[in-house]
C-alpha cells in the first residue's frame, strides 16, 4: 500500500485518483438523423466539445447518429431504462403524455423565429418540469429544431387538391395522421429508417418532412415534387436519463445542461439560415418545389379543422398553451 509522506503528497495522489474516477464518466448519444442534420451536426459540434473540455476531459461523450442505437422508440426506452444517457428524440411518448402533443401542434407559429423564442424560454421551462413529473426517470435538457414539415411525392403535388388519393407515410402520431386524412389521403406508419426504402419501391408516394430531413435521408432520389406547406414546425428534445444525471455532481449537471441548451440554440440558428439553401438545393437536384400560398394555407387548415377542433376538446392543456405559444413575442 502508498503511503504519503506529507500532507501535499496525500492531496496530490486524492486529485489523481479522483480525475481517474470521473475520467471513467461516458454519456452515450443516440439520435436518429443523418450527420448533416443541425440537430445532429450541432451535438458533433456543440455538445461533444464543450461537455469534453469543460468537464477537463471527466467526462467522454461518443455520439451515434442514424439509428445506430434503435429508431425513435428504441432511443426513447432506452433513455427512460438509462441503457443509453442521453437521446434525440421528437414525441414518441405523446400517447403517455399528450401535453408533447404540442411539439406537433399543426400552424401555431409566425414563422421560425417565433418557433426558436418559444423552444428557448420559459414555456420549454415550464413543459420540461411537466415532463419530469410524468416520467421521473428523465429529464428534458433543451429543446431543439426538427424543422418546418414538408409534403413530398412522386406524384404531382402542387396544390391542396393533389392530396387526394395519395399514400403517404406519416409519423406514429394521431396529429400527422389526421393531417393526412383531413386532406384527402391516406397514411402510412413506417419508421423513418425504413422510409426511403418504402418510397424507393412505391409502397408509399410520399411522406412529411422538413427540407433538411429530405437532403440529409436522400429523398430526393425517390421523390419528384414537394409542396412547402410548412404545417408543422416540430421539435426534437434532448433527453437524459434522471439516475444517471443526478449522479454527476452539480458543477457536471451545470456542464451538460449548458451544453445542451447551446447545442439546441446553435441548431436552431443553423436550421433557420439553412432553409433558403435547401430549397435550392432540392431544386437543383431536379424537385419541383412549390410555395404554399397563403391562400393555399388557409385552405389546409380548414379542411384540418375537424382535427384541431377534435384535439381542442380532447385536450384539456391545448387552448390555454397554444393561447400562451401564440402570445410570445
Amino acid at each position: 500500500m502508498k503511503i504519503c509522506k506529507t500532507f501535499a503528497a496525500c492531496l496530490t495522489l486524492f486529485a489523481a485518483s479522483s480525475v481517474f474516477a470521473a475520467s471513467s464518466i461516458t454519456i452515450k448519444v443516440g439520435d436518429n438523423w443523418g450527420e448533416t442534420h443541425p440537430m445532429a451536426a450541432a451535438l458533433d459540434k456543440v455538445f461533444k466539445p464543450q461537455v469534453e473540455k469543460n468537464s477537463n476531459g471527466a467526462i467522454t461523450v461518443d455520439v451515434y447518429h442514424s439509428g445506430t442505437l434503435g429508431n425513435e422508440g428504441d432511443l426513447w426506452n432506452g433513455v427512460r431504462n438509462g441503457t443509453i444517457e442521453v437521446a434525440i428524440v421528437g414525441t414518441p411518448m405523446n400517447q403517455e403524455y399528450s401535453t408533447m402533443m404540442i411539439s406537433d401542434w399543426p400552424f401555431l407559429y409566425r414563422d421560425l423565429n417565433h418557433a426558436k423564442k418559444v423552444w428557448t424560454g420559459p414555456i420549454a421551462d415550464e413543459i420540461s418540469a411537466g415532463f419530469h413529473q410524468k416520467f421521473p426517470t428523465v429529464h428534458i435538457l433543451s429543446w431543439g429544431p426538427n424543422s418546418a414539415r414538408t409534403f413530398t411525392s412522386n406524384k404531382k403535388l402542387t396544390s391542396v387538391d393533389d392530396f387526394k388519393g395519395q399514400k403517404f407515410r406519416m409519423p406514429s402520431n394521431p396529429i400527422h395522421v389526421g393531417i393526412a386524412q383531413n386532406l384527402g389521403a391516406s397514411a402510412q406508419v413506417i419508421p423513418l429508417g425504413e422510409l426511403f426504402s418504402a418510397l424507393e419501391t412505391k409502397v408509399v408516394d410520399g411522406q412529411d418532412n422538413g427540407m433538411v430531413t429530405v437532403i440529409s435521408e436522400a429523398f430526393y432520389e425517390v421523390q419528384k415534387y414537394l409542396y412547402e406547406t410548412n404545417h408543422i414546425i416540430a421539435t426534437l428534445e434532448i433527453l437524459v436519463n434522471a439516475p444517471f444525471f443526478d449522479k454527476l455532481s452539480a458543477e457536471q449537471q451545470k456542464i451538460v445542461r449548458d451544453a445542451a441548451r447551446a447545442t439546441a440554440a446553435k441548431a436552431w440558428d443553423d436550421y433557420i439560415a439553412s432553409v433558403d439553401k435547401d430549397r435550392q438545393f432540392l431544386k437543383d437536384k431536379g424537385v419541383t418545389v412549390t410555395p404554399c400560398s397563403a391562400a393555399d394555407q388557409q385552405i389546409i387548415i380548414d379542411k384540418i379543422k375537424p382535427l384541431t377542433d377534435k384535439l381542442y376538446a380532447e385536450q384539456a392543456w391545448a387552448k390555454p398553451l397554444t393561447d400562451k405559444i401564440k402570445a410570445v413575442q
